[in-house]
C-alpha cells in the first residue's frame, strides 16, 4: 500500500533551484514503488465546488509572474487519466461530496513543481482534485478519507501546499539556517498534534495553534495536509527545513 504525502512546495523557483528539498523528493520517490497514477490537491486550484481534472494531456501552466524566462520554459508533460478522473469523482460523489470532471485544468505549478523533482520522466498519469477552500481543513479530511482505498490500488495520493505561507514576511535572501521563531513555534505545533493524531484541534489550528493566522494569512496552503492526513495512515516526517527565513518546506508522510 502507498502512503499519502503532503508536500511543502515553495517558491516555483524550486523547479530551477532544488535546494534541501530536490534531494528530498527524489529519495522518496525512489524508497516507493512506481506509482500506476498520481491524484494531487494543490493550493493552488481553488474551488467553490470539487473538480477532477480530466484532460487527457493537461498544459504545463506557468500561473506566476515575475520568474526568470528559464522558469517558464519548463514543461511537464506527463498525461492526465480522463478514466480515473471519473473513478475519482465517482468516490467522491458515493461519498456524498459531489463531484464533476473539469477537462479544461491545466498543471498548476503546485502540481508540476513537486512533481518533477520526483518523477522528472514525466511519464506517470496525474489526476488533480480542487480545493473548496471554504470548506475548511474538515472538508479535506473528508475528501482524503473517501479517496484513501486508492492507495491499495497503486495510486499515490499528494497533498501540494506549504506548512507555512507568509509571502509578505520573507526574506528573500535568508540562508536555510535563518529561521523565523514564529514560524518555527507554528510547524512544530502542528507536529506535535499530527503525531498525537489530534483530530479536532487540527481543525481548529486557526484558533489553537501559535501563530495560526500569521503563519497562513489565509489557509489554502496548509488544506492540502488535510487532504493527505485524511487520505493515509501514521505520521512521519520525510524532510524539515525553512527557505527565505519563515517558508516551511517540510514534507510528511502518512502511512
Amino acid at each position: 500500500m502507498f502512503p499519502s504525502l503532503f508536500i511543502s512546495h515553495g517558491s516555483p523557483m524550486l523547479a530551477l533551484e532544488p535546494g534541501a528539498s530536490g534531494p528530498a523528493l527524489a529519495r522518496l520517490a525512489a524508497e516507493l514503488p512506481r506509482p500506476k497514477a498520481i491524484v494531487i490537491v494543490s493550493a493552488h486550484w481553488e474551488s467553490h465546488e470539487l473538480l477532477v481534472s480530466s484532460h487527457p494531456q493537461p498544459e504545463t501552466w506557468h500561473d506566476f509572474g515575475g520568474f526568470p524566462r528559464a522558469l517558464f520554459e519548463v514543461q511537464y508533460p506527463a498525461p492526465g487519466n480522463p478514466q480515473l478522473a471519473q473513478a475519482v469523482a465517482d468516490l467522491l460523489t458515493a461519498n456524498n461530496l459531489p463531484a464533476r470532471l473539469d477537462p479544461q485544468r491545466p498543471f498548476d505549478h503546485g502540481v508540476w513543481v513537486p512533481l518533477s523533482l520526483m518523477y522528472p520522466q514525466a511519464d506517470i498519469p496525474v489526476v488533480q482534485v480542487s480545493l473548496p477552500s471554504r470548506g475548511g481543513p474538515a472538508l479535506q479530511t473528508r475528501v482524503g478519507q473517501a479517496l484513501a482505498g486508492l492507495r491499495d490500488q497503486g495510486i499515490l495520493l499528494i497533498g501540494s501546499g506549504s506548512i507555512t505561507h507568509n509571502l509578505r514576511e520573507l526574506d528573500w535572501h535568508a540562508g536555510p539556517e535563518s529561521v523565523e521563531p514564529w514560524a518555527r513555534d507554528f510547524r512544530d505545533w502542528m507536529i506535535e498534534k499530527l503525531a498525537a493524531n489530534d483530530e479536532a484541534t487540527l481543525h481548529a489550528y486557526r484558533q489553537q495553534a501559535p501563530n495560526a493566522v500569521r503563519s497562513h494569512p489565509s489557509d489554502e496552503h496548509l488544506l492540502p495536509l488535510y487532504f493527505a492526513r485524511g487520505a493515509g495512515g501514521d505520521f512521519s516526517i520525510a524532510h524539515q527545513g525553512f527557505t527565505m527565513g519563515a517558508l516551511g518546506m517540510d514534507i510528511y508522510r502518512f502511512g
